[in-house]
């Protein structure tokens, strides 16, 4: 009987069946180009897929998973597994385990990590580029699928050319960065672009931000204290600092570079005091040093926020806590960490990928530490405008 034309018959079916068969090549020979092309992807987006990489969206998954079947491809696990040598191990490299602003990085490495199945090996270089080359050959002898780096001060800017291409090894730069990278990136800092991958936080416009707040408060006498080492976190500092001096015709003349402590914070201010044409404000290179700018001003008598203006930079879990509590510029250490940390695993994914540089917007968090000159704010000068900064929603590139 007939069946109304809605079912081909058998005999049809299994000529189409020999048909789509003889279009296929045989499955000796298929490769992951076939499947590659079946699906309409890249080869590394096939090979993500079959290597069960979580970076892949669904829809595509399914499309290279339906591939694999029609093609009858058939994945060698245990050849990719040579190929890969995972060891599930990330060497995590900064350069002052004691400023808890690392501490607070290294968390969100970690719990990044923590969530993809791997471990950090963590090392303090000490700002020491040659123990950070015995540090970086050490975990290289231990097989870590790559590496977070803080570049120490003095690193050359080939390392992460020779890290990617004699030594294979993937690298994300974190906060400070080395070398130069091909092509322009929107989100480079400072005007320079880092070499590879990168995560950070916007330096220059936070303390630009900063300034300018100090400038809106009434400061015309605006210094500087920190950054006696020579490195990219550095110049991108003092150029939001200048950059806001000079829109207002301000002087720039009081930088201090000296050593990232609480002993010489307060040393600084003190220094600063003592000058005819004394500052009535700071912005510090970070918050261990405004807290020694803090002490500092309590040695003579004064208190931060009551005619002397200090700012820091990090928001260190102790900026609320400390007496006044401390104005600062939030940097958002722990998610540079997490930043860094997806970077890397990208990157280790799929070491053809397009470089990829973050930068994380900072904010400006107005606390005590932090008001107008003697005599007051001129007119129509602010005297509190809440937090300044974009959203970190914002921050990852689309």
């Amino acid at each position: 009987m007939a069946s109304g034309g809605r079912n081909p018959s058998p005999r049809r079916k299994a000529e189409g069946r020999d048909a789509a068969a003889a279009a296929m090549p045989p499955a000796s020979r298929v490769t992951l180009n076939h499947v590659a092309e079946a699906a309409g992807v890249s080869r590394a987006t096939a090979s993500l897929v079959l290597r069960g990489s979580s970076l892949v969206a669904e829809t595509t998954r399914a499309r290279v998973q339906e591939a694999v079947s029609a093609l009858g491809y058939v994945y060698n696990r245990g050849a990719a597994m040579l190929r890969a040598r995972r060891s599930h191990t990330i060497g995590l490299l900064v350069t002052d385990l004691t400023n808890p602003f690392f501490a607070e990085l290294a968390m969100g490495v970690q719990e990044t990590l923590d969530a993809a199945g791997s471990v950090a090996f963590l090392a303090s270089t000490g700002e020491d580029a040659a123990r950070q080359e015995r540090f970086l050959r050490r975990m290289r002898e231990q097989n870590v699928d790559g590496v977070v780096l803080c570049p120490a001060t003095g690193t050359p800017p080939a390392l992460v050319a020779r890290l990617r291409e004699e030594w294979r090894l993937p690298c994300v730069q974190a906060l400070r960065h080395v070398g130069v990278a091909d092509g322009a990136h929107a989100n480079a800092p400072a005007g320079a672009l880092p070499g590879g991958d990168y995560a950070g936080a916007d330096y220059e416009r936070g303390i630009d931000q900063a300034t300018e707040h100090l400038i809106r408060l009434g400061h015309r006498r605006i210094a500087m204290i920190g950054g006696a080492l020579r490195h990219s976190a550095t110049r991108e500092r003092h150029a939001g600092f200048l950059a806001a001096l000079r829109r207002h015709g301000l002087p720039g003349d009081l930088v201090l570079r000296v050593p990232l402590t609480r002993r010489d914070g307060a040393e600084a201010v003190a220094a600063l005091l003592d000058r005819a044409d004394a500052p009535t404000a700071a912005v510090c290179f970070n918050d261990i040093v405004a807290f020694g700018a803090m002490l500092g001003l309590e040695s003579r008598g004064l208190r931060a926020g009551e005619g002397f203006a200090v700012i820091g930079v990090d928001d260190v879990p102790e900026a609320p806590l400390s007496r006044p509590p401390l104005t600062t510029v939030a940097t958002h250490p722990r998610e540079v960490g997490e930043v860094a940390a997806r970077l890397l695993l990208r990157r280790i994914d799929d070491p053809a990928r397009p470089r990829e540089s973050v930068v994380l917007p900072t904010h400006l968090v107005i606390r005590g530490s932090c008001g107008a000159p003697p005599g007051g704010a001129p007119s129509g000068a602010p005297g509190r405008d809440g937090t300044l900064g974009a959203a970190l929603e914002d921050a990852e590139p689309r």
